[in-house]
């Protein structure tokens, strides 16, 4: 695996092991659905302007400049409607519905990455996208205990997590698209954007509510690193890979939810997480492999330059 490739994915990686008790300190919080998202997005979104303002204080004036371009505007609109949308699916439909429609983040980004980035996916890919959502689709399967009744709402809730992989897909692909450009301001106002909308649907007088200490750590710590570290992947490797790294927290998730709360998972999420896991390992093994040998390929197909320091047309080279 080159270089470049190689250090997307371990940046995917350790933004994935990151975020992964995520869920776990959402429980633990015992908050509405968008108090949780005014929280998270105000203080997720302020060290993200945190972070650009101490990197970037000397491009200031192009970094704004930039935010009012077409780029700019497609990643602060992505990040605000992934965040709202999953926020509304998971308030309103069974949360084993909304997560295995976020499931289909693969799907999309080998979309995106073929029409925008002309990266089309390969075979392997695609049986692995496959796979993990088979994957996915067991452990959910096994970690529902509640009969789902489909309705309005459910197809609705569908829907919204369908609308949230879609945008945090094509924010990848957009922010691989242009590699030169700050990408962690129009992250950050997309974030911030978001909590202020979950504060005005919550209201002041309600923001108190429930454990604070826990949404806030998420919300300084373990919400800005991972999504930085992720979104900065996808310039170094397929938006594709990134995308199928970050649904180990699916699989990861409910390991620390059974250490936090002793809620053991089922049989059946263990086999589902395993498949992921499986299936994943051997996708990015092959992918090494393959990036290997093209590039021996590539290496042993260049002209071999050659010293001709003795060479005379009327004498035979020695």
């Amino acid at each position: 695996m080159n270089k470049s490739n190689l250090h997307g994915i371990i940046l995917a990686s350790i933004g994935v092991l990151i975020i992964s008790p995520d869920t776990l300190f959402m429980i633990w919080g015992e908050m509405p659905a968008f108090q949780m998202v005014a929280w998270r997005g105000m203080l997720a979104g302020l060290c993200y302007l945190i972070i650009w303002f101490i990197s970037r204080r000397s491009f200031i004036y192009l970094d704004c400049k930039t935010l009012f371009s077409n780029w700019g505007f497609t990643i602060v609109s992505c990040y605000f409607i992934t965040t709202i949308l999953f926020c509304i699916g998971i308030s309103i439909a069974p949360a084993p519905v909304v997560l295995f429609c976020v499931a289909t983040i693969p799907v999309f980004a080998a979309v995106f990455g073929h029409k925008i980035l002309n990266e089309p996916a390969s075979k392997s890919t695609w049986v692995t996208i496959i796979l993990v959502i088979i994957g996915i689709s067991i452990a959910i399967y096994g970690a529902n205990t509640q009969e789902i009744n489909f309705d309005i709402l459910i197809i609705l809730g569908a829907l919204c997590g369908l609308g949230s992989s879609l945008t945090i897909s094509l924010s990848y692909v957009i922010i691989r698209q242009k590699k030169e450009l700050p990408f962690v301001l129009p992250m950050g106002i997309g974030v911030f954007l978001s909590g202020i909308t979950g504060l005005f649907i919550t209201g002041f007088q309600n923001m108190m509510e429930g454990n604070i200490l826990p949404i806030i750590a998420t919300g300084i710590f373990i919400l800005p690193i991972p999504m930085y570290l992720l979104s900065y992947a996808s310039k170094f490797t397929r938006a594709t890979n990134v995308s199928l790294i970050l649904l180990l927290e699916t699989v990861l998730g409910p390991l620390w939810i059974w250490l936090g709360t002793g809620e053991k998972p089922t049989s059946l999420t263990l086999i589902g997480g395993f498949v992921v896991i499986f299936s994943i390992g051997i996708h990015l093994i092959y992918t090494e492999k393959t990036l290997r040998n093209e590039r021996k390929h590539l290496n042993n197909s260049k002209p071999k330059k050659y010293n001709w320091i003795n060479w005379d047309d009327d004498k035979e080279y020695t």
